[in-house]
């Protein structure tokens, strides 16, 4: 393994609608390390059927990049933005890419869904000051949900992003 190798990480850029593809085969042509999971999906129409390989994360790709030259990928034709996490370009995990690689390889027609939060759920907070307290979604305002957080006895009432709930 290089020096370059060794520093380099996955990172997840937006592209345009539809055009995870393209952004795919621009970056081929530049020699920068990417994966761009396709999941094999059966489509019928109403004369055939066919198979069509489909973008598993709509909207995304991921990239290898070493801290040196991940913003040069910004001037791909098609690529919007890095994803950030807590003000920082997110990194991927070496293993979860190999994780999506391996699924990708035993299933196919995956369907990637959102988790939906209601009213009432009960979660757990996954971030900041009130991490791993349990509590229940009273209200839902966009992107956020205010939790109630029953503990020693007493009822708090906070908002969360819902980025930072999972649903229990």
């Amino acid at each position: 393994m290089s020096n370059s190798e060794e520093y380099t990480k996955w990172f997840v850029v937006y592209t345009r609608p539809r055009w995870e593809k393209k952004v795919s085969r621009e970056l081929e042509e530049r020699g920068i390390t990417h994966y761009c999971p396709l999941n094999k999906v059966h489509k019928q129409w109403s004369d055939r059927k066919k198979i069509v390989y489909e973008p598993l994360f709509r909207g995304y790709v991921f990239v290898q990049l070493d801290d040196a030259h991940k913003w040069d990928v910004k001037e791909v034709d098609g690529i919007l933005n890095f994803v950030y996490w807590l003000g920082k370009p997110a990194v991927v995990k070496d293993a979860d890419i190999e994780t999506i690689k391996k699924f990708l390889q035993e299933f196919s027609d995956i369907e990637v869904t959102e988790q939906k939060l209601d009213i009432n759920s009960k979660v757990i907070i996954k971030q900041g000051l009130m991490m791993n307290y349990k509590g229940i979604i009273l209200e839902l305002l966009g992107n956020r949900a205010r939790v109630r957080i029953d503990s020693m006895g007493v009822s708090l009432s906070a908002t969360f992003d819902k980025k930072n709930l999972i649903k229990v």
